[in-house]
């Protein structure tokens, strides 16, 4: 009797501990839902994002007739308003949603115009928590040139524009670096992107574009694909900086790092298909009729000729916003980001000063120190382009005109074979023209510089 009464017992036990396993498992279904969503049109796509408790399996496909989208999310339910959400400048006419299957959601995106799905889960930052997002690429308009139409021309006078894109940081769903006030990096650097196109287009000779005019993400590799678009002579991307600690204060430039020169001559190399506009955002050289040999040593100069370049409008940079703010590096710093990747459009990457700063973040947020930013960041790309204009524009036009020489004044730490490097010359070119007869200069010495 106790044999029994002892297995009737396991028996219980085991039955509820199913039980218990089976409502802890709709517990945890249940748990997870759908808390917000947002949507951020941009001009090539529209971003669809999901906010969730924990992460998620899902399924995105199209159907036609009528054309609508169609999502469905495994073991969650919504808890957001998704008609609240705001679909002007989207392809979205309409979005409903049931529960399917139980305990599964379907999101239906009703649709005006073609577009191609794709879609992936992110894992949570600092601001937001599990993320599914939907991105809707317009089928009709090239992503290429989805920051206004390139600047193409070229007339044969000799006196085209200086053309610098200015690329704003992080955007849409990236926030970016947030201050201890919860100032939004990608905020701050639009804003500062904007007035420094302002403060450029105002100079003759000189034409800027953005790779975003509105709070919406680019990816990296498109950023750069944008500005060969725009057939670029130099490329800046504007960001704050930002540390685990509130201490770190100032503004610094990077150019691309030699490590990360040779790792992207290997991608380039591997891509064929990109062989016919390789060398093509300033220049004209094509690589596509050339063997693997000569095309990698043709890419190794440009790639080589266009970190120098960058070093040097990097130093006449921080020259001039050494004037307007305090530098956290006096000098050009080196690394392998993305979005200095060009072979052949100078790029630099200027960090405007350190957001996780409390004194900083409330300066980056002021109207009169951006335009005192802006101001310094012009200064040095105008003193750079003065001593080594690119050929066929309209500043190379009048330094031939004068004779092709500028002046500069020596500053601490320059050497003649920086200067020779920034300034695409060479040391005894240099002391040929001022008469010099060793490689020593001093601080404040007024040097004249032949034409690049």
């Amino acid at each position: 009797m106790k044999r029994r009464a002892d297995g009737v017992g396991r028996l219980v036990a085991a039955l509820a501990g199913v039980a218990g396993l089976m409502l802890m498992s709709l517990s945890v279904a249940a748990g997870n839902a759908v808390e917000n969503a947002r949507l951020w049109p941009a001009p090539d796509h529209t971003r669809l994002v999901f906010d969730l408790e924990s992460g998620v399996e899902h399924r995105v496909f199209s159907l036609e007739n009528p054309r609508r989208l169609v999502i469905d999310i495994e073991n969650v339910r919504l808890a957001a308003q998704l008609s609240g959400l705001e679909l002007d400048g989207s392809p979205i006419r309409r979005i409903r949603s049931a529960p399917r299957n139980g305990d599964d959601l379907r999101v239906v995106l009703d649709l005006d115009d073609a577009i191609e799905p794709r879609s992936f889960e992110l894992e949570p930052n600092q601001k937001y928590g599990h993320r599914l997002v939907v991105d809707l690429m317009n089928k009709n308009q090239s992503p290429d040139r989805a920051a206004g139409q390139p600047v193409i021309s070229r007339d044969d006078s000799g006196k085209r524009d200086i053309v610098v894109v200015i690329d704003a940081g992080h955007g849409g769903e990236d926030p970016g670096a947030i201050g201890p006030s919860g100032t939004h990096e990608k905020d701050v650097v639009l804003e500062l992107a904007k007035r420094l196109k302002n403060r450029i287009e105002r100079a003759e000779g000189y034409t800027a574009r953005l790779t975003r005019t509105g709070d919406y993400y680019i990816g990296l590799r498109k950023r750069t694909v944008l500005a060969r678009e725009h057939k670029a002579d130099l490329f800046i991307s504007v960001h704050a900086d930002a540390f685990r600690t509130s201490a770190p204060r100032g503004a610094s430039v990077f150019a691309l790092s030699r490590s990360g020169a040779t790792s992207e001559t290997a991608k380039w190399l591997a891509r064929r298909e990109n062989r016919s506009d390789l060398i093509g955002g300033a220049g004209s050289l094509s690589l596509k009729d050339k063997d693997d040999t000569l095309a990698g040593v043709l890419l190794d100069l440009s790639m080589t000729a266009s970190i120098n370049a960058s070093v040097g409008v990097g130093d006449d940079i921080l020259d001039s916003l050494d004037h307007v703010t305090r530098l956290h590096k006096s000098g050009v710093e080196q690394a392998a980001f993305a979005v200095l990747k060009s072979p052949d459009i100078p790029s630099i990457l200027v960090e405007a000063g350190f957001i996780s700063n409390p004194e900083e973040e409330r300066k980056l947020q002021r109207a009169t120190y951006q335009n005192k930013l802006a101001e310094a960041v012009f200064s040095g790309v105008e003193s750079y382009f003065r001593r080594s204009p690119p050929p066929g524009t309209l500043l190379a036009w009048r330094q031939n005109q004068g004779g092709g020489t500028d002046s500069y004044r020596v500053r601490r730490g320059d050497t003649l074979s920086d200067l020779a490097r920034r300034n695409s010359t060479t040391v005894n070119q240099i002391k040929q023209l001022n008469g010099l007869s060793s490689d020593q200069v001093v601080v404040g010495q007024t040097l004249k510089i032949p034409a690049s």
